[in-house]
């Protein structure tokens, strides 16, 4: 399939299967993080999750999608070397752990930590990055012995003007939805327990 084939398949996963569980979640008090897992060679979602972090405050949308993979029966697993893993927003430097000891060897996302703190006013994912790890915006490395990681938006900027503005114009209604999700989110923060609201 072509990068445009997979752009579209990877936001029909973030519409239609991480939308819907994170406002269930954001209803409950998490905050707006999501993931799922693809199989590679047909693009057939495998799961799809959010954050729980009222639950416990270390399953971020990445990790609880994980702990949940690793829940379902083995024989209804797909390799990791075998699949895809998307996260709507880039994985915070606990979700980049967790990736990379599953055995990933990349991962796609939608917003970026900018975007994390910028529109959805949670900036810890960048504040860690600087305090513990002294790494600015970008610092760490997007492709390394591990995995490789994409931009969706980078990839959607490298295509055709006629595909770019049409995946645009679809990225502009996603973020449309998680906007509202955060202003609950915002909203409501304040009632939880969450560590790092």
């Amino acid at each position: 399939m072509t990068d445009i084939s997979l752009i579209d398949r990877l936001l029909d996963v973030i519409e239609d299967d991480i939308v819907p569980k994170t406002a269930e979640g954001v209803a409950k008090g998490n905050k707006l993080f999501g993931a799922a897992i693809l199989r590679k060679g047909d693009f057939s979602l495998v799961l799809a999750e959010t954050n729980n972090e009222i639950e416990n405050p270390l399953w971020h949308g990445e990790v609880h999608c994980l702990k949940r993979f690793y829940e379902m029966p083995k024989a209804e697993r797909v390799d990791t070397k075998d699949a895809i893993f998307l996260a709507t927003h880039e994985p915070c430097s606990l979700c980049l752990s967790a990736i990379t000891w599953t055995g990933f060897d990349n991962f796609y996302y939608l917003f970026s930590h900018e975007d994390s703190r910028d529109s959805f006013a949670i900036p810890h994912d960048l504040k860690i990055l600087k305090e513990v790890f002294t790494l600015e915006p970008g610092g760490y490395n997007a492709e390394n012995a591990y995995w490789k990681s994409h931009s969706l938006r980078r990839m959607v900027r490298a295509l055709p003007v006629a595909e770019r503005q049409r995946l645009e114009a679809r990225i502009g209604a996603i973020e449309a939805r998680y906007e509202t999700l955060s202003d609950a989110y915002q909203d409501s923060k304040a009632d939880n327990d969450i560590p790092l609201n």
